[in-house]
């Protein structure tokens, strides 16, 4: 039985595209800019944290830190053990955001961004005048240099140019920091082979090493050797079959995506963490979420609520509700399960120590003309038409206008507002907006 075409997948005997892309990633982002903003930290090995203890992890480090072995990820205690002079500095995730913006505008400048992949990668589809080797190297110099003058010599990145998005992503991988990498169509499979290890492919994570482990593959050499069908039962989904014809050059479109949620987590400072002070924390992320799902023309039906204890026990609880934009509707979901979790004769107790706390909002529909139900007494809930609504909605003004956290829903104590800066989490950018919700 034949396999379903691959949507958008062209012909197996077609040859492979020529150089179609160039793709853009900065290097160690965060502690870069960082570095450029701050002289004192140039050269030195930097961490970006979350919160000021030893407690968290980093989520970014500096060149001269991953010399000692500390990456996204390692524990600060262990850091410390790796390189004593480690520097640790708080994330400025409206800073990161900003020199992102400048970085997508210097870019423009030189050639229009075709797509924002997160916030320290930019891909740019190119024309056909521009798809011969000189002249695309010849681009990436120019933004290179561009971006060193406008934006500061410590603001590196890596350049690759590949016939599709994903090869030229992989290309930046060849040579970091501040690379600039072409690969050929005839150059794909020997480069590939020879340079890298089947996880430094985008999409093969732990979880799929480990299962094309179990397959037999364990290089990208035998992942080539793979014909299509085979790729499509190796990864267990299509997406096997669009890697059969990437890894070969064909420039496939991409998949188009749908928002599904909107949620925010944080972990605790350990001041935070006993459940009568995390419960500030949380009742803010609730807020942030329903103003960004407004902000984002939303209303929910889903309401999500995870915590995890500095003993690793964990909480999840999700409640549903008619669609609906209401703050006020979520917070009390969040105290209803609040009190049957961390009451004193609750599951959690008061004794517990909350390190990280999670909410998101599910059943996202667009907002738009709806059709109540007739014989539903609250279907104003539906259509929006609520005195939480619109009290809500007098919030988001005030606090776009005035100021994040000018206005909030009940007593919320300074130890509640210290948080509650927006966050970048993985390709999620936030827009400058969100910082003030």
């Amino acid at each position: 039985m034949p396999l379903p075409a691959t949507p958008g997948a062209p012909s197996p005997d077609r040859p492979p595209s020529p150089l179609k892309w160039l793709y853009l990633d900065f290097n160690s982002y965060f502690a870069s800019v960082e570095q450029q903003l701050q002289p004192h930290l140039r050269g030195r090995p930097v961490v970006v944290v979350p919160v000021m203890t030893d407690r968290t992890c980093a989520i970014a480090a500096s060149y001269e830190a991953k010399a000692y072995g500390v990456k996204t990820g390692t524990p600060i205690w262990e850091a410390r053990k790796l390189c004593p002079d480690i520097v640790c500095v708080l994330a400025r995730h409206d800073t990161y955001v900003r020199f992102h913006e400048r970085a997508i505008e210097e870019i423009n400048r030189h050639i229009p961004v075709s797509a924002v992949c997160s916030i320290d990668e930019m891909a740019v589809s190119l024309m056909r005048n521009e798809s011969e080797q000189g002249t695309a190297e010849a681009i990436a110099r120019t933004i290179k240099a561009g971006l060193k003058a406008n934006l500061g010599p410590w603001l590196r990145c890596s350049i690759g140019v590949a016939p599709n998005r994903y090869l030229a992503k992989v290309a930046c991988d060849l040579e970091k920091p501040d690379g600039l990498t072409v690969l050929m169509p005839d150059e794909i499979e020997p480069r590939l082979c020879g340079e890298l290890a089947l996880d430094d492919l985008p999409g093969i994570g732990r979880n799929m090493k480990r299962r094309l482990n179990l397959r037999g593959i364990h290089t990208i050499a035998d992942v080539m050797a793979l014909d299509r069908r085979q790729m499509r039962v190796a990864w267990g989904n299509i997406w096997g079959e669009r890697m059969w014809y990437l890894l070969r050059g064909y420039d496939l479109p991409e998949l188009e995506t749908q928002r599904r949620s909107i949620g925010h987590s944080h972990v605790m400072a350990p001041e935070m963490r006993p459940p009568a002070r995390a419960i500030d924390v949380a009742r803010r992320l609730v807020l942030k979420a329903a103003a960004r799902m407004r902000r984002l023309n939303y209303t929910a039906s889903r309401f999500s609520f995870s915590a995890r204890t500095e003993s690793g026990q964990r909480f999840h609880r999700e409640v549903r509700c008619r669609q609906t934009r209401d703050s006020l509707v979520f917070l009390d979901m969040l105290l209803v399960i609040w009190r049957d979790f961390f009451a004193v004769d609750g599951v959690g107790g008061s004794r517990v120590r909350i390190k990280k706390i999670s909410v998101v909002l599910y059943g996202l529909v667009p907002v738009g003309p709806a059709q109540p139900d007739l014989f539903d007494r609250d279907a104003g809930v539906l259509l929006g038409d609520t005195r939480g609504l619109r009290l809500s909605q007098a919030m988001d003004r005030l606090n776009h206008r005035f100021g994040r956290d000018t206005v909030l829903v009940g007593l919320m104590p300074s130890s509640g507002k210290q948080f509650s800066g927006t966050k970048i989490a993985f390709t999620r950018i936030p827009d400058m907006s969100e910082f003030r919700e």
